[in-house]
């Protein structure tokens, strides 16, 4: 399958990155770029930048980059084809059909069918709600406090209880394959009689949206006392419930800095109908580190809202590491009396539930208060044992005031003396990290073992070996406002080259940048280098593409270059180049170092390298004329 350059560009064009991100991921102005905390990996300050200049994103980090159908295939895990029917559904334009291949389209087409037949779905139940059928759903969710209007805000609906196939014959008479409907996860298969019925009915139907507000699952509560009590749909290829949260396609339009994690859909739906707009919910399954890794793209801060029962306590407990791992604050709503945010909401109101939020409790002291049932302080062993659980907890805080502050809080709480406490934590510390999980829990006698922290760059994107960048800072630069890192250096260190070669493909990167920067530079570049001359592959491949630019219109599309290249590390490692500078003084340092690196590149080439005298008085030359240049950025 092929697209014209014409029409990527269009649909380029038509979707701004910096909007496109921007719904994922919070961005804030820095000069003329926008930076946030980077969606592909776990990182503490940001340093994942966006261009609407160049129309492309990088991370100084990980050293991840692309344009926006990079991004959209990176994120939303899709191929290249589906990325770009993605963007041009988006900004409404009609891509040509004739020439994809029978393959491609079945390829391209699966996850947009699913989606199609998850839409068919959803307007099924939405009007079963709302007909005579529905009349039991309707009158839970009005016995619940719902409004009409909360009802369409999250699209409720609902699965008649007979027939048992009335989804499965809508959907034929629509004309969906059996096969799709096998895939959608919506079918239960009789295997004997060979016949499909509808997974869900007799159920209050809670639509799962993805943050473009496509449905892509679906969660049902039964009516009556069947089990399961909530059921969901299962896993699909556009369906992974330990990586989507309830109601994030809202909540992350929220103004708040924090986000509300609930435990269940009806919580969130009555805290959004209060104006907390903020709720999330984990899909029928506990708190995973996908969720924690999803929650960290927008906040930094999780208020825990789980029910006050001892199921809600424990999973509370199980949160609060994994959020603090994805570098989360997160501080826990104290629901009692009330078992749930939604019994909480219904006897006090919108006021009382925001004082409540705002005073959310800290999480590790709720972690000791819970820690504390299971010891009884009238025992002095019990009580010694209590305190070294305590000890162990703050003496993994990082910093010397976080544990000076928390052992403040503890003896005020519960009176004990501070001398004491503080001996016990510096033994914990003294002692090392395998004596101070700070993750004991429930028999307050033993650590749960350790979950493994899932790491933070995937290793097929090691900065070191793939891109030759060490993690480091990055800088604005003065004259355009832009994020840029400096060139890296040459080390022997690094075993796939020697310091040379890795030299002359520093200054060779560092050209084809020079020269979208300072347009200018162009005619006098081609005089002494081509693009043969940058060392063949993925370097050379950049330069045809740059150096045709030039000659069509005379400027770079950084945006347009990386279309011509499909694979997305190659697309992370030519966005790298555009993001690469030498960070000069002034002018006349830069002039002197675009001068110096087009000295090199050709230094480095092989034109007019031969044995022949005249070429070698040719290129000596050259090398002269090169080292008196006077160049105009």
């Amino acid at each position: 399958m092929y697209y014209s350059d014409d029409i990527l560009d269009q649909v380029r064009s038509a979707n701004d990155i910096v909007d496109v991100i921007g719904q994922d991921v919070k961005l804030k102005r820095a000069g003329s770029s926008y930076v946030g905390l980077c969606p592909f990996h776990n990182e503490k300050t940001p340093s994942f930048s966006v261009s609407r200049q160049k129309q492309m994103y990088y991370c100084f980090g990980c050293h991840r980059g692309g344009n926006v159908i990079t991004y959209i295939e990176e994120y939303n895990n899709m191929g290249f084809l589906e990325a770009v029917q993605y963007l041009a559904e988006r900004a409404g334009i009609t891509l040509p059909q004739s020439s994809i291949s029978p393959e491609e389209k079945k390829s391209m087409s699966e996850r947009t069918q699913l989606l199609e037949v998850n839409r068919l779905a959803g307007t099924y139940y939405y009007y079963s709600l709302r007909s005579a059928a529905g009349k039991s759903g309707m009158d839970y969710l009005r016995g619940r406090g719902l409004t009409d209007e909360t009802m369409k805000a999250f699209a409720l609906g609902y699965a008649p209880k007979t027939p048992s196939d009335g989804l499965y014959r809508y959907m034929k008479s629509k004309g969906i394959s059996d096969d799709l409907l096998r895939r959608s996860g919506l079918m239960n298969v009789d295997q004997k009689r060979g016949t499909m019925y509808d997974k869900f009915w007799n159920r209050v139907i809670f639509p799962i949206l993805d943050t473009s507000n496509k449905i892509i699952g679906f969660g049902g509560r039964v009516m009556g006392d069947a089990k399961p009590k909530y059921l969901n749909s299962p896993e699909t290829k556009i369906f992974d419930k330990s990586r989507n949260l309830y109601a994030l396609n809202l909540a992350r339009r929220t103004r708040e800095d924090y986000l509300i994690l609930c435990e269940g859909y009806m919580d969130v739906i009555s805290m959004h109908q209060a104006g907390f707009t903020n709720a999330v919910a984990s899909l029928g399954t506990s708190l995973t580190p996908g969720h924690c890794a999803l929650l960290a793209r927008y906040t930094k801060k999780v208020v825990l809202s789980y029910d006050s029962d001892s199921a809600g306590v424990a999973a509370a407990m199980r949160a609060i590491p994994m959020l603090r791992r994805a570098q989360i604050t997160p501080r826990i709503l104290r629901l009692d009396p009330y078992k749930d945010p939604d019994e909480m909401i219904q006897a006090l109101g919108h006021d009382a539930v925001k004082e409540r939020l705002e005073k959310a409790q800290n999480a590790l002291m709720f972690e000791i208060e819970i820690t504390k049932r299971d010891y009884d302080l009238s025992d002095p062993e019990a009580k010694t044992r209590f305190f070294e659980s305590v000890a162990s907890r703050i003496a993994v805080l990082e910093t010397q005031m976080e544990r000076q502050n928390y052992i403040d809080a503890v003896c005020r709480d519960y009176l004990v003396d501070r001398k004491q406490l503080q001996e016990l934590v510096t033994r914990r510390l003294v002692a090392g990290p395998s004596s101070r999980s700070g993750d004991e829990y429930e028999s307050g006698h033993a650590a749960r073992p350790a979950e493994q922290e899932e790491p933070s760059l995937d290793p097929a994107y090691d900065p070191a070996v793939l891109y030759g960048y060490d993690e480091g800072g990055f800088y604005e630069d003065e004259a355009t406002g832009e994020m840029y890192q400096a060139p890296p250096s040459a080390s022997r260190k690094n075993r796939t080259a020697t310091v040379r070669e890795q030299g002359d493909d520093i200054s060779r990167k560092l050209l084809l940048n020079y020269i979208c920067r300072y347009p200018s530079v162009y005619e006098t570049v081609k005089k002494y280098v081509q693009p043969a001359d940058f060392g063949g592959g993925l370097l050379t491949r950049a330069a045809e593409e740059i150096y045709a630019q030039m000659e069509r219109s005379g400027r770079v599309e950084e945006a347009s270059v990386l279309s011509h290249f499909t694979d997305t590390q190659d697309q992370a490692q030519i966005a790298g180049i555009f993001h690469t500078l030498d960070q000069a003084a002034s002018g006349k340092d830069r002039e002197k170092a675009v001068r110096e690196t087009l000295l090199k590149v050709f230094a480095a080439s092989d034109a007019g390298s031969g044995t022949d005298l005249q070429q070698v008085i040719q290129r000596k030359k050259l090398e002269a004329e090169l080292r008196s240049l006077k160049l105009n950025l």
